[in-house]
């Protein structure tokens, strides 16, 4: 399963899903002994695939280590480390393959599965995979003769089999030292990291021994790259005129200059993916913890005019809260449940609800100024600051004193899901496969001993999942339909629009899925 929190592949935060479609341009045949450079948005950071919600991590990760499931074309489970599976709602079996080892030669045991397992669904770890693969409470049990990992959890969960699935699997080493996976790895990946230079540069080395990715593989294709350069590349004009150059090989454009390359007749892959998600930090004492609050500066924007200009007149209105084209459920969520635009109603709304026009037409209420901190991504291009302007200019009209920040993905790592800072709002765009992934999200703990990072309570929500999460697959699309809507009539977050991010390559073919670039389908030109 090719997943992650965090993004969309040139996104911030997202659980790495999506669905690929496009027609590749080739030119050459697969050559052996080759390296290829791989450009990403933002530094991954912490490299433990166990402690991040960042998809730009996870697509690093995904060279580096292998889940028990992957994930098909058609968007069904795969074997990747399991070669059988089965599961209820409460219950999964996982039967490993035969002959895996890890990076260090060592035989990859159902033990340690285990151990994984066992780790990130204990809450005092902290790990940010907690509620997105692995249930709070789930146990993990093995039997290394017979090669069976045996998962039961503490509540039902509609997508068990597959949430504990997909999962990146750590070594033995890894696990009883975590501090060599920050810069490192220890896993059962095509590739071990030979290299990491924080900002710049990961270099990777390939594993020959490697045999047993997704499909077809097989360890003596030609083809594979023999080393990968993962490339930092911050501005999205600076990494499309480096794979124009041949100076990288494979990059995700979600912004204007896509248009150029599509030109070029490149090859080329697309994920669907949320773009233009608006948050509201719902802490308590915040003012946008208050729903009238919430509503009015929603009613304040034009969301067909924002969503325009996010993805430069490209994007599609969501219908619900799944990477377009991945989810099991196919309910319309969103269409009629958010708030339209009516600025003379959030007017009304802000002083019914005591924010009366102050000093320079800023609103105040008990001496304190309606003042917002907004936050948004620049790994999206440049894009982002342009809504995010048209954004601050609707909400001055509004009386409010808007303050925008402009941040990395680090700094959304730090502030947003860790908690470290205050925001009030921002375009932050979240991306899952399942409507089981997004529950620690959206309800739960907040930051730094959950996921719940802008603090939602919604009691209906709670009770839609609940009732969800005891039916198995799509039979309990309703009840998770039911939860969304009760989400978009608190206005605890606002989907506006969806976009096609295109993932571009020169002298090198590839596959996606769910949103990352799958390692072992890598393929150098000559």
């Amino acid at each position: 399963m090719r997943s992650a929190l965090t993004v969309l592949v040139a996104g911030v935060l997202a659980l790495s899903a999506c669905s690929s479609s496009g027609s590749p341009t080739t030119a050459g045949q697969p050559v052996a002994g080759q390296p290829l450079t791989m450009a990403v948005s933002g530094d991954p950071g912490n490299l433990d695939p166990q402690f991040t919600s960042l998809s730009v991590t996870m697509q690093v990760d995904w060279f580096l280590y292998d889940a028990l499931l992957n994930i098909g074309p058609d968007g069904n489970p795969v074997a990747g480390l399991a070669e059988k599976w089965e599961g209820t709602t409460t219950s999964a079996k996982y039967t490993l393959r035969k002959g895996i080892t890890c990076s260090d030669g060592t035989p990859l045991t159902a033990s340690t599965v285990a151990e994984n397992i066992n780790f990130v669904g204990d809450p005092a770890n902290k790990s940010t995979r907690i509620g997105v693969f692995v249930p709070a409470g789930a146990k993990a049990v093995a039997d290394d003769a017979a090669g069976t990992v045996t998962v039961t959890a503490a509540a039902p969960d509609a997508f068990l089999t597959r949430n504990v699935g997909g999962l990146h699997i750590v070594c033995a080493k890894g696990m009883k030292d975590r501090s060599i996976l920050k810069q490192g790895s220890d896993g059962t990946g095509l590739y071990t990291v030979s290299e990491a230079v924080p900002g710049d540069h990961y270099t990777l080395t390939r594993r020959k021994d490697y045999a047993w990715g997704p499909g077809d593989f097989k360890a003596d294709q030609t083809g594979v790259p023999e080393k990968v350069t993962i490339k930092v590349v911050a501005n999205e004009t600076t990494a499309a005129n480096l794979l124009a150059a041949g100076q990288v090989n494979i990059v995700a454009i979600a912004g204007p200059d896509k248009q150029r390359l599509a030109a070029q007749q490149l090859f080329k892959r697309e994920v669907g993916a949320p773009l233009g998600q608006l948050w509201f930090n719902q802490k308590a004492g915040l003012p946008t913890a208050d729903l009238a609050v919430r509503r009015a500066l929603t009613q304040g924007l034009d969301l067909t005019q924002l969503g325009k200009v996010v993805t430069s007149g490209t994007g599609a209105a969501p219908t619900d809260l799944v990477a377009p084209g991945m989810g099991p459920c196919k309910v319309d969520t969103i269409t009629g449940n958010l708030p339209g635009h009516d600025l003379d109603a959030a007017k009304a709304a802000l002083d019914a609800a005591g924010w009366k026009a102050g000093a320079g037409g800023v609103r105040e209420k008990g001496g304190s100024k309606l003042s917002l901190v907004f936050y948004y991504p620049t790994t999206l291009g440049p894009t982002m600051q342009s809504a995010a302007e048209l954004l601050q200019k609707a909400w001055t009209e509004l009386g409010v004193d808007v303050s925008l920040k402009a941040v990395s993905t680090a700094e959304i790592s730090t502030v947003v899901l860790a908690g470290q800072g205050t925001w009030h709002a921002g375009l932050i765009p979240l991306t899952v496969s399942l409507p089981s992934q997004l529950v620690s999200f959206l309800s739960g703990t907040g930051p730094p001993n959950g996921s719940n990072f802008s603090s939602i309570k919604n009691a209906g929500y709670d009770a839609a999942v609940a009732k969800a999460s005891k039916t198995a697959g799509t039979d309990g699309c309703e009840d998770w339909a039911a939860g969304e809507r009760a989400l978009f009539e608190q206005v605890n977050l606002v989907p506006f629009v969806n976009t096609t991010v295109p993932v571009f390559g020169k002298n090198a073919t590839f596959e996606m899925a769910q949103g990352s670039v799958v390692p072992s389908s890598i393929r150098v030109l000559g």
